[in-house]
C-alpha cells in the first residue's frame, strides 16, 4: 500500500471487458502498472513486470472474488489474493522474475525436517556420535553445496546424497523431489497485490461515475 499510495489512475479504454487502466505517479513511471483486459485475458504490465492471465470472459470478475472473504473482513484487511489460484490461470510470465521461484530458506528446512524424521524413527538403531557424522555430513555436502540462482545443485546434491551411517543402516534423502522448496516471486506478489488494489480502484470509480 506504501509503493502505490500516490498512484493515480488513468482510464485510457473502457468499453466493456476491453479495458486499458494506467495507475502511476505523477511525473514519474517508478512502479507504474497497466492492466489490459480483452475477451478471456488480462494482461499485468509495468514497471514491476509482465503476466498474463485467462479464466473468464470478463477476468476483472474472476480478480474480485477473494475480496469480500469473511477471512480477510475479521482480520480488517482491505485486499484479498489468492497466488496458488491465480497462478495456476497465467499463460505468460515475466521473464526477469517469473511465477516460483527455489528457497534456500524452505530447501534447508525441508533438510532438517527429513533428518529429525529420520532420526525419531531410528534412534534405537544409532548411537549419537553416528547422529552427529550423519548430520555435519549433510550440512557439508547439502546444506553448503554450491548454490545457483535455481537452486539446481543443492537440489542434485539431495537428491545424490547418502550416507552408511553403520553395516546395517543406509541414509538417503528418499523421494527428496517431490518436496516443495519454491516460493512465489517479488514480482509476482507484488502484481497480485497491485492487481486487487486496481481493480478495487476501478470498481470505486465506476461506483461513483453511476452514482
Amino acid at each position: 500500500m506504501e509503493d502505490v499510495a500516490n498512484h493515480k489512475m488513468a482510464v485510457i479504454k473502457d468499453d466493456g471487458v476491453h479495458r486499458h487502466i494506467r495507475f502511476s505517479r505523477v511525473d514519474t513511471m517508478f512502479m507504474h502498472f497497466d492492466l489490459i483486459t480483452w475477451p478471456g485475458y488480462l494482461c499485468y504490465t509495468g514497471d514491476m513486470g509482465t503476466y498474463v492471465f485467462t479464466r473468464l470472459r470478463d477476468m476483472f470478475e474472476f480478480f474480485r472474488t477473494d475480496r469480500d472473504s469473511p477471512w480477510l473482513k475479521s482480520k480488517g484487511l482491505m485486499l484479498g489474493i489468492n497466488p496458488q489460484y491465480w497462478g495456476e490461470k497465467l499463460e505468460a510470465v515475466d521473464k526477469h522474475d517469473g511465477f516460483k521461484k527455489f528457497s534456500e530458506e524452505k530447501f534447508d528446512a525441508a533438510i532438517r525436517r527429513y533428518f529429525v524424521e529420520w532420526i525419531r524413527n531410528h534412534r534405537d538403531e544409532t548411537s549419537k556420535d553416528e547422529r552427529r557424522e550423519l548430520w555435519e555430513t549433510i550440512q557439508i555436502e547439502v546444506l553448503e553445496a554450491d548454490g545457483d540462482e535455481g537452486g539446481y545443485r543443492k537440489q542434485c546434491a539431495a537428491h545424490d546424497f547418502g550416507h552408511q551411517v553403520h553395516a546395517g543402516l543406509y541414509f538417503r534423502f528418499k523421494d527428496f523431489w517431490e518436496t516443495n522448496v519454491e516460493e512465489y516471486s517479488g514480482r509476482f506478489m507484488w502484481c497480485c497485490y497491485a492487481l486487487a488494489w486496481g481493480i478495487q480502484q476501478y470498481d470505486d470509480y465506476k461506483g461513483r461515475a453511476n452514482g
